[in-house]
């Protein structure tokens, strides 16, 4: 009997949507520990395009020696289990990969990773929703981890990007922690920013008593933080140097299976913000990849097998 394949998108050469090709590989059972997701959606991030464009083969973080897969996030459905899994074949999950240095990605029909990497979906929250949260969320509660509980009285925070994934959610998430936030966006994103409890700017301004830069605008994002305040980053971009006493750090989002299970319980209760722009079928991947690139669009592409 011919051993049965599954489909992947990838990049030999990477240059772009224009190199993104559809290629058939054989479907692995999982190891010790592993599950394999059959996927129903998988969005479409920012960081797709710059892997695509082989930004991160020219940083050295990508030696793939035949081409390099594509996709971070995911939701689908567990259709076999490894040994020391307790997660049932059936189970409905979204998660997502770490690093970039693969041969394999979210964008494919079939995908093994460890179990602790996922959480269960939430009954009443669709999988092309689910597929929206993993990376993005994930990242901004890391971001507002870093940041902390809010000083009783040095708490004005702007969120640059705050009509995007990440920044939508940290604006929400912070309010948690005591922040008073502020959202940096477009003027026509106004009212979304101002539905998530922030309030809205479309100018850096000065003065911050913390930025947090999901929007990645860097250098000029630190400008606008007062002396010894706080500013939170996002990998991979450089960590900037520290200066005028001001805390710098940066989050390089990882799985949390047990954190993912609680931000998807948010997301399907309506307390954190996850939007579904288009679905496309994974076989126009490259046709999605330019319609992200082309930028202007709110809420994620999902490519669907």
């Amino acid at each position: 009997m011919p051993q049965m394949t599954s489909r992947r998108a990838v990049v030999r050469i990477p240059s772009g949507p224009q190199s993104i090709e559809t290629i058939d590989v054989p479907i692995a059972d999982p190891g010790p520990g592993e599950i394999r997701v059959k996927i129903a959606s998988a969005a479409v991030n920012p960081v797709d395009l710059r892997v695509a464009a082989g930004v991160f083969h020219r940083l050295g973080m990508i030696h793939q020696p035949n081409w390099t897969g594509l996709g971070w996030d995911f939701a689908g459905t567990i259709d076999a289990t490894g040994p020391d899994v307790d997660l049932p074949a059936g189970t409905r999950v979204a998660g997502f990969l770490d690093g970039f240095d693969r041969d394999h990605g979210s964008h494919a029909d079939h995908l093994l990773l460890p179990a602790a990497n996922v959480a269960v979906v939430p009954d009443g929250l669709d999988l092309a929703t689910a597929a929206t949260v993993p990376l993005n969320a994930t990242a901004a509660a890391q971001i507002v981890d870093l940041l902390g509980d809010a000083p009783s009285r040095t708490r004005r925070l702007l969120v640059t990007g705050a009509a995007g994934a990440v920044g939508a959610h940290a604006a929400v998430l912070a309010q948690d922690r005591g922040w008073q936030v502020t959202g940096l966006a477009r003027a026509a994103d106004e009212p979304f920013v101002r539905g998530l409890g922030a309030d809205f700017t479309t100018d850096l301004g000065q003065g911050w008593d913390a930025v947090a830069d999901a929007g990645a605008l860097q250098e000029p994002a630190l400008r606008a933080v007062r002396d010894d305040g706080r500013f939170i980053g996002v990998q991979p971009a450089a960590t900037l140097p520290e200066e005028r006493g001001i805390t710098v750090k940066a989050i390089y989002a990882r799985p949390d299976g047990p954190l993912l299970a609680d931000l998807l319980a948010r997301v399907a209760a309506g307390e954190l913000p996850a939007r579904v722009h288009a679905a496309v079928p994974l076989a126009e991947a490259a046709d999605a990849y330019k319609t992200m690139a082309k930028g202007g669009i709110r809420g994620r592409i999902v490519l669907v097998p």
